[in-house]
């Protein structure tokens, strides 16, 4: 799918409210559905990081899966709005108003937009596993530090990865992660702890599986 697909308008980007030195932590995805692993990566990354506050970032729609039957934008920000609990945690949508469903693009966005703040962008193990097959990935590991959060099932595929292989010698060790923020690029650690078996995937088919109610 082009991605133009995902842009039927263009409205002005309104991103959270941030102050120059902040360490912020953006977590990026369709939220369909938002779920306690959610939580759980952000509350890790909060603690962990010492970060100030967690962005996620409701995509439009990604680039390397269909997207044929995602819901609207405004509902999942809603529903990640209704899921986000922690104060330190922001919902934004602002992707679609920059016209564009790569990571590399929105990372590059935020930079020129929001100079002073101390970026660090979030995945689930999953997702380093993955990571060598988003758009510009090395671009992405010199552009910004990374951390990388277990998810159950993925440890050993994440940590032998084409990217987490390429970036070894980039690698933090766990207990200097809180130094994350701010560190010269490349940079990168793997969090490891509390892990949730939830996932929007593994969620969507349970509830295509559920029998529909006769009255």
């Amino acid at each position: 799918m082009p991605a133009d697909a995902f842009f039927p308008a263009s409205p002005v980007p309104t991103l959270p409210r941030l102050a120059p030195g902040m360490r912020i932590g953006l977590l990026g995805g369709s939220f369909n559905p938002p779920h306690g692993g959610h939580m759980l990566v952000s509350e890790t990354a909060l603690r962990r990081l010492g970060l100030d506050r967690v962005w996620w970032i409701v995509t439009p729609g990604n680039p390397l899966k269909n997207n044929a039957g995602l819901p609207s934008l405004a509902h999942r920000i809603a529903q990640a709005r209704a899921l986000a609990r922690d104060p330190r945690i922001d919902v934004t949508g602002f992707e679609a108003a920059i016209g564009t469903p790569y990571t590399f693009e929105t990372l590059a966005y935020l930079r020129r937009r929001c100079p002073g703040a101390q970026f660090v962008w979030l995945m689930g193990g999953d997702n380093l596993a993955s990571f060598h097959r988003w758009r510009r990935w090395r671009d992405i590991a010199r552009m910004m530090p990374f951390a990388v959060i277990d998810r159950p099932g993925s440890t050993l595929r994440a940590t032998r990865s084409i990217a987490a292989i390429a970036l070894a010698d980039r690698r933090m060790d766990e207990a200097d992660a809180v130094l994350l923020p701010g560190s010269p690029t490349p940079a990168w650690a793997f969090l490891h702890g509390r892990r949730s078996p939830l996932s929007s995937t593994a969620l969507r088919a349970a509830r295509a599986e559920k029998p529909v109610r006769k009255i």
